[in-house]
């Protein structure tokens, strides 16, 4: 089987073998000369009459890498054991791809630390997939949906130089045709620069050709619509009674959100007593952990009220028990445990968004609990940094815009004040 013209590589015999149709060798890459004068040693892997190089860090003359072989020259034996090493591991890695899962360049390259294929789609997958091991499953969805829109826009094959301003334009365009709020195109376009970042990194573009940043294409932020209920509302829909067991049990659930510092439900759901320490539940937000570097345990003091709920829907309060089971299935599986969790959040907000509009305040949600949370505290002049620390956030500049877009009472308010002559 020939590959491609040799002419352009020469390769030390030493170094190569065959394995499974994969053709594992060292190469002097002759297609490009550094400013060294030099050219790069690379290991060469070929499987279906495709080639691939990954860098050794080692570069020669054609004449020193012509005697590699046989040389008893000092700093050329220390260049033919840096290339062994390099060999040696690729090597390894592709035997073990064939005694897993079978042999692919995109599990090569992740294997190899490089996070990168050879397009656009197949990077957001390597993503993907790097985050499923990591057990980042809202994350990995997160770039599924980006990888869902580019493919409705521009198909399964789209090459990273096809990325320019004017196909960002284009795709921006595109997706706010559909319906979609500037706010999660902004996330669409969030996802796609971190793959193009990736694949700068690891040299499959240059930088020359980045679309991104001032005067090419700026992401644009847009506000999501956020609701905070007041508490004269608050006290209406803890109070809500139809004489339904499940109602109580989401309406009284609403409220712990809402007291316990506005928990997210992924948070919610893993509270056991062993959080509860001295008359507060510690505990860490599940978003952030993985990215900050000081973990934030976040205290909420139990009321009266929260300490009713744990007592009326709550388990034996022994450290090992969950507060609650609001799962049907608590799996070791991110995947499985993810999906409870949606399940979960979709039966408590098709309840308690049945609540709210029976009682005419709008769809309320777990969301609608925690935005309360902090608008309620706000307006009652509550210092912005014991928001922000309760909330977990990792800047008072995020609690600042996170708070922003539930004043338009204020709002109101203020404006009414200017014809107040």
């Amino acid at each position: 089987m020939k590959f491609q013209e040799e002419s352009n590589f020469n390769e030390v015999n030493m170094y190569k073998i065959n394995y499974n149709r994969v053709t594992i060798k060292a190469v002097l890459d002759k297609r490009f000369k550094r400013k060294s004068g030099l050219y790069s040693i690379k290991i060469q892997v070929c499987y279906l009459k495709t080639q691939k190089y990954y860098s050794t860090g080692k570069e020669l003359c054609e004449e020193d890498w012509n005697k590699l072989s046989d040389t008893r020259i000092a700093s050329l034996v220390q260049v033919r054991n840096a290339v062994k090493s390099s060999f040696d591991f690729v090597s390894r890695i592709v035997e073990q791809l064939w005694a897993e899962d079978g042999f692919s360049f995109d599990l090569l390259n992740m294997r190899l630390g490089r996070t990168s294929g050879e397009t656009v789609n197949q990077t957001f997958k390597i993503k993907m997939e790097l985050l499923r091991k990591d057990g980042q499953i809202g994350t990995m969805i997160f770039y599924q949906n980006a990888l869902v829109s580019l493919e409705r826009f521009a198909g399964e094959s789209v090459a990273f130089t096809s990325i320019t301003v004017d196909w960002l334009k284009k795709y921006e365009n595109f997706l706010l045709k559909g319906g979609m709020q500037y706010a999660t195109v902004g996330m669409r376009m969030r996802g796609l620069r971190t793959i193009i970042n990736m694949a700068i990194r690891d040299n499959l573009i240059n930088k020359q050709s980045y679309p991104f940043g001032r005067d090419k294409y700026e992401i644009k932020t847009g506000e999501s619509i956020k609701k905070a209920l007041t508490l004269e509302q608050i006290n209406k829909f803890v109070n809500y009674d139809d004489n339904e067991k499940e109602t109580e049990f989401y309406r009284d659930l609403w409220f712990f959100i809402y007291l316990c510092n506005g928990i997210n439900a992924a948070d919610l759901v893993k509270l056991k007593f062993k959080n509860i320490i001295d008359g507060e539940i510690y505990f860490i937000r599940e978003k952030t952990k993985r990215t900050t570097k000081n973990i934030k345990h976040i205290r909420a003091i139990i009321t009266p009220e929260m300490e009713a709920i744990i007592k009326k829907w709550g388990n034996l309060p022994h450290k090992s028990n969950y507060i609650f089971n609001l799962l049907l299935n608590y799996s070791e599986n991110p995947e499985v445990h993810k999906y409870e969790v949606q399940l979960f959040i979709k039966r408590m907000n098709t309840k308690t968004k049945d609540i709210g509009n029976k009682l005419g305040i709008g769809n309320v949600t777990t969301y609608t609990a925690r935005h309360s949370y902090a608008t309620v505290l706000k307006r009652s002049g509550a210092n912005i940094s014991y928001i922000s620390e309760s909330l977990g956030h990792s800047n008072l500049t995020t609690t600042e815009s996170y708070l922003a877009s539930f004043e338009r009472k204020e709002r109101e308010k203020n404006a009414k004040m200017l014809t107040q002559f």
